[in-house]
């Protein structure tokens, strides 16, 4: 483990520790929400991560899906250091250059009419948060009041009380039952079905335009367009959540486009790294519903996060980033359908999930981590694939190369048990 040496004493002290003695700490001083952690991980450059040990990872999941432009961005870096040099935390009494700054670039590069506005929190959850709390300004009339919300089957939108509503897997949301709202959902991709549920009651429909936590499932744009018309006829707010699928991770800034919501919530890959989020109010109808007094955050929108949104989309544009993510995942997609043990490839850009032929996903993960790759299991049987959107062909045939003998080795260990 490196230090630095102006380290606080508790971390400089962490520096020789290996791996095992770290992940014991870990587990005596950490809530154990997270289980085991599967690596200590203490320094990052490019798309590539070390361990305390000194091992050497390609990381193919990219903090699931933040870290936009990979580890230690030197522009990145710079804009963070003096941004924090300069101004770091001021409360939302204040606002900043980087927060107004970067709430009309988000207005620009969505397309947003005139009257939109931006609210900045600190994650997707939080962006959901806010985004079920406009929702439930549009509540109607005492004589005709709007009581529901809707949302899809195997959607994820967050871990909070109120985000947890939304979020359809019942293993999470049933040890904290009840929990707030009036949720029905009803399947994804099913147009009728939606048509059916949403009527004069309904106050919004939530929908990721791609689950990515349900193993990275996209809705075509013929059902987000049916969604926006529903939803438009019966005077309900459309929400799109592109906390996982924004920010150029499918070759396009948002995954909805050009269909434009009510609002949109936005995370991960937003900041870079740094922890930020945004919920993006279309047109004054949405816009207005929330009013002073009527949702905050102590840290939402600081100085730091907000100049390191703008570094990222900064970077995107310059670099052409929104291209090369669509051509390295077209290349990506096809490389993996090529690949013995592999029945379905899904996604675009490089938000992509493989399907196994047989439910070897949680030995295959591990499998890859020992042969220095990360990536991640949403199922028994898929593997889902968000790396930095700086990877190179290159780096992902390292990958491509060793795949087939990992799924190989994972297929031996899962007969084994």
């Amino acid at each position: 483990m490196t230090s630095h040496p102006h380290q606080p004493d508790a971390l400089a002290a962490l520096g020789a520790l290996t791996s095992t003695a770290l992940t014991e700490r870990y587990s005596s001083a950490l809530l154990g929400v997270f289980g085991t952690p599967q690596r200590v991980l203490v320094r990052g450059a490019g798309c590539h991560v070390w361990d305390a040990d000194g091992r050497q990872y390609l990381d193919l999941l990219g903090g699931i899906a933040v870290n936009t432009l990979g580890h230690a961005h030197p522009l990145l870096n710079s804009v963070i250091s003096s941004q924090l040099a300069t101004l770091g935390h001021i409360s939302n009494f204040f606002t900043s250059p980087a927060q107004v700054a970067l709430a009309e670039k988000l207005l620009e590069i969505s397309g947003a009419p005139g009257g939109s506005k931006v609210f900045f929190a600190n994650s997707g959850t939080e962006a959901n948060e806010a985004a079920l709390k406009l929702a439930r300004r549009n509540a109607g009339t005492a004589q005709a009041p709007r009581t529901k919300v809707i949302a899809l089957e195997n959607a994820f939108h967050g871990r909070s009380l109120g985000a947890l509503s939304l979020t359809w897997k019942q293993a999470y949301r049933e040890p904290f039952e009840p929990l707030p709202g009036n949720v029905q959902w009803v399947p994804a991709g099913d147009i009728e079905a939606l048509r059916a549920a949403v009527d004069e009651t309904v106050q919004a429909v939530f929908i990721e335009p791609i689950q990515g936590e349900a193993g990275v499932r996209e809705l075509d744009h013929e059902y987000l367009r049916a969604a926006r018309a529903i939803t438009h006829q019966a005077g309900a707010l459309l929400v799109f959540d592109e906390v996982q699928s924004g920010m150029g991770r499918t070759g396009q800034y948002f995954a909805s486009a050009p269909v434009l919501p009510d609002a949109m919530t936005l995370a991960k890959g937003l900041g870079g790294g740094l922890p930020i989020g945004a919920m993006i109010a279309f047109g004054h109808k949405a816009a207005d519903l929330l009013r002073p007094g009527d949702h905050g955050t102590t840290f939402g929108g600081n100085p730091v996060a907000t100049a390191a949104a703008l570094a990222t989309i900064h970077v995107i544009d310059k670099d052409e980033l929104l291209g090369h993510v669509a051509e390295t995942g077209e290349w990506l997609r096809a490389q993996l359908q090529g690949i013995g043990g592999i029945s379905a490839v899904r996604g675009r850009g490089l938000l992509l999930a493989f399907d196994l032929d047989k439910p070897i996903a949680a030995a295959l993960v591990p499998a890859a981590l020992d042969a220095g790759f990360i990536i991640n299991t949403t199922g028994p049987a898929t593997i889902r694939l968000a790396p930095p959107l700086v990877i190179t062909r290159d780096q992902l045939s390292t990958f491509i190369a060793k795949l087939p003998a990992l799924i190989g080795q994972a297929l031996l260990t899962h007969k084994e048990n």
